[in-house]
Order: structure tokens, then C-alpha cells, then sequence
């Protein structure tokens, strides 16, 4: 009866339009006063669940993530890529996953690369000719990159819900992962925009692209900071994103020199809002998640999916069909924190390591940001692009086949995502 209460609020919550973090929170007090525990204890797990140092490096990604995108990183990235694939039978949209590539890498934000690359070049897709739900649709799908290519904050989020899981590692496996569903989204975008016979763009040449990418090097330079200042571990994940930060902050106003007063400001509001909303998340799931283990539903939900058979391919699959359903309907932060405890002793149970099945969640979690009702990504892409939602989904499966493509490959060969994490053992 508890946890029917427990799940019932939360969803009712969700219904009712309330943010996640306010069903969650609802829920777990309500789960509390049922079942007779004291409130401090909720409060002590609210307190812990924020109180990790690892978190620190959140804020940090998030800001720089924003000064990119104001400062004018963005558009010298999508003139690169321009310029190295722009010649292609419809050019622009393999432009469009090669510069998600590029700046998803660095922002670690979906949202942030769907809004910032969208706003640039849905506008020249269309007026070259594009339909406006291929834009859409390419934008949408190849800016989830930036949850599985690093630096990503929710691979941190993953870290800490899994219990300390080395977040170096995690960066690193994320990279060929990343390619390669990137590599899957530039060939539809690519044999779409044959059948639908989209213009190609001309080469501008070996010195312009040369050009492009020596004025680029700077803001990519962001991630060879954060990320390798990780891996050599001469740096925390947390300063490591400070340095970040503040390499952003130089670049974009003393090199390209775009950062206006009125543009820092606006991106240290966007980083405060989206920063307090993930912490309220993370405090109010963990509190949740303690009722989850009181109730016992990591062991009942472990049992059910490994009942259903014996055979570690099936389970495998399984695991991926039920993370891709929750990640239409529940934001992926929430999902993280409250998925990992549940499914991440499945997944190891198989023999899987907890590093890949990071990067399998990502992927899959990634996918619903750009999937109705809950489709954050979706939903941004269509607004920037000015196209009807129903318009979008009718054509955007052959995406969603790519994506898939690249995530049972990662499922099933676990070279793709721990290769390069077993070059620092």
C-alpha cells in the first residue's frame, strides 16, 4: 500500500503539470507520514544527496555551457564543420550533426545545443531549400551528443548515484560511443536529403577551411581543458570545470569578442535557474530513493525483469525498451538518480561494467529528450524552427532508427565504450 501511495502521488504530481522535483518531493513526504518516519530523516537524506563535492562541477559546466553559446563559440564551430562537410548532397544537414558533434562536446547540454546550433542554422536550412521538418529533425536528434560526449553533467549525476563511479572513465567512454551515433545520424540525414534531392553546397576550399578551423581552435580548446584536465588528473572534475569556465569567459571576450554585459548576464541567469532546478532534483530523488530501497523495489524490479528470461541478450534488451519508455515520459536527470540504484545491479549482475551501462543510459535517456510527451529537446527544435510538433514525429523515425542502431551496438559490444577507459588502467 505504501508504495502504491508512494508512485501514486508522484505521478499524480506529474499529471497535475507540477516540475518533477516538487511530485518527488511530495511524494516522499507523503511516503514518510505513512509509513511513520520521522521527517529529519527525509531532510538528513535531502541534505546528503547534495552534499557530495562531485556536484560543485555542475554549476561549473552549466555556466560555461551558457557562455559558449553567447559568446559566439557556436557559430565558428557550425563554420567549421560547414566547411568540412558542406559539400555533401544536402550538406547542411550533416553540417548540422557534425557541429552537435563539436559543440555538444563541449557544452554538455542537449538543450543548449538543440536551442543555440537550431536558432543558427534552421533559418539557412530552410532558406536554402530544406524542409522545415528535416531541420527540425536533424537538430533535435544529433544534439543529444552532448549527454553522451564529453564533458556531460549527467554523467556526473550518474557517477554519484551509482556510488562513485570514476567520472574520468565515464567522460572517456562516452567519446567513440558518441561518434558513432553521430556517424549513424549523418548517414540518414545524408540519404534523406538524396531522396528529397536537397541541394549540395560548394567546397570553399583547403585555405578556408584552414581559416575556420584555426578561428575555431579556442572555444574547442574548452573541452581539451575540462576534459583533459581530468584525464591527466592534474585537475578535479570540479576545477576542472571552473577552468572551464573561466577559459570561456576569455575566450568569448577577449578573442571573439562577442560577450556583452547584457549576454554574461543573461547566461549566469540561465546557469542559476537550470543549476537550482538539477539540485532540487538530485535533494528531492534522493530522499525518494531511500523509500524505493525501504520498499524494496530495486530487488522486485530486478526479479521481474530477469524472470521474464534467463538469456543476458534478452535481459540486455529488456533493460534498454524499459529506460527508453521512462525517457518519454520523466525528465533524464530524475531518471538518472532514481534508474541507476534500480538497474545498475541488473546490469552488473550480467557482467556488465558499471561504466557501460553509464554510457547505455545516457544514450537511451538521451533519446527521450527528443521523444513526445516529455521531449525537452523536441519540443525547443520545433519552436526554434517553427514547426508543428505532429508535423516533426511523422518523419523523424528513421532518426530514432539510427539512434537505436548506435545504442544496441553499444549494448552488445562493450569494446565501443571500454576501450578507451581500459588505455588508463
Amino acid at each position: 500500500m505504501g508504495l502504491a501511495l508512494l508512485f501514486g502521488l508522484f505521478f499524480l504530481g506529474l499529471v497535475a503539470g507540477m516540475p518533477v522535483a516538487f511530485a518527488l518531493g511530495i511524494a516522499t513526504v507523503g511516503g514518510f507520514l505513512y509509513e511513520g518516519l520521522p521527517l529529519f530523516i527525509g531532510f538528513q537524506r535531502v541534505l546528503s544527496g547534495i552534499s557530495v563535492f562531485s556536484l560543485l562541477a555542475i554549476p561549473f559546466f552549466i555556466f560555461a555551457g551558457e557562455i559558449m553559446m553567447q559568446g559566439g563559440i557556436a557559430t565558428r564551430l557550425v563554420r567549421l564543420a560547414s566547411s568540412a562537410v558542406g559539400w555533401m548532397r544536402g550538406g547542411l544537414g550533416v553540417v548540422n550533426v557534425a557541429s552537435s558533434m563539436l559543440f555538444g562536446g563541449i557544452s554538455g547540454s542537449a538543450v543548449a545545443d538543440t536551442s543555440a546550433l537550431g536558432s543558427i542554422l534552421m533559418p539557412v536550412m530552410k532558406e536554402k531549400g530544406y524542409d522545415g521538418d528535416y531541420a527540425v529533425n536533424v537538430t533535435v536528434t544529433s544534439s543529444i551528443a552532448g549527454v553522451v560526449i564529453p564533458p556531460s553533467h549527467n554523467m556526473i549525476l550518474f557517477a554519484v548515484a551509482a556510488g562513485g563511479v570514476s567520472v574520468s572513465k565515464l567522460f572517456i567512454a562516452g567519446v567513440i560511443p558518441g561518434i558513432l551515433m553521430c556517424l549513424c545520424l549523418g548517414i540518414v540525414a545524408y540519404v534523406i536529403a538524396v531522396k528529397r534531392g536537397y541541394p549540395a553546397e560548394e567546397f570553399p576550399g583547403f585555405k578556408s577551411l584552414a581559416i575556420s578551423t584555426v578561428v575555431a581552435l579556442p572555444g574547442l580548446f574548452t573541452a581539451v581543458i575540462i576534459v583533459g584536465g581530468v584525464l591527466s588528473g592534474v585537475m578535479t572534475v570540479t576545477e576542472s570545470g571552473a577552468f572551464g569556465a573561466i577559459w570561456a569567459i576569455l575566450v568569448t571576450l577577449l578573442v571573439y569578442r562577442e560577450l556583452t554585459w547584457e549576454k554574461f548576464r543573461a547566461a549566469v541567469v540561465a546557469s542559476v535557474r537550470t543549476t537550482a532546478l538539477v539540485m532540487m532534483l538530485v535533494a528531492t530523488a534522493s530522499a525518494f530513493s531511500y523509500l524505493l530501497t525501504l520498499y524494496k523495489v530495486p530487488v522486485l524490479l530486478a526479479g521481474a525483469v530477469t524472470s521474464l528470461s534467463d538469456n543476458p541478450l534478452v535481459i540486455l534488451l529488456l533493460l534498454n525498451l524499459v529506460l527508453l519508455v521512462l525517457g518519454m515520459i520523466m525528465d533524464m536527470a530524475a531518471l538518472i538518480l532514481i534508474c541507476t540504484p534500480i538497474f545498475l545491479p541488473v546490469a552488473t549482475g550480467l557482467g556488465m561494467d558499471p561504466i557501460q551501462f553509464g554510457v547505455i543510459m545516457m544514450m537511451n535517456l538521451g533519446l527521450g529528450l527528443c521523444t513526445p510527451p516529455v521531449g525537452a529537446c523536441l519540443f525547443v527544435g520545433c519552436v526554434v524552427g517553427n514547426v508543428r510538433i505532429e508535423h516533426a514525429i511523422k518523419t523523424i523515425w528513421p532518426f530514432y532508427l539510427a539512434i537505436f542502431v548506435a545504442l544496441m551496438l553499444v549494448t552488445y559490444v562493450p569494446a565501443f565504450s571500454m576501450y578507451l577507459p581500459s588505455l588508463m588502467e
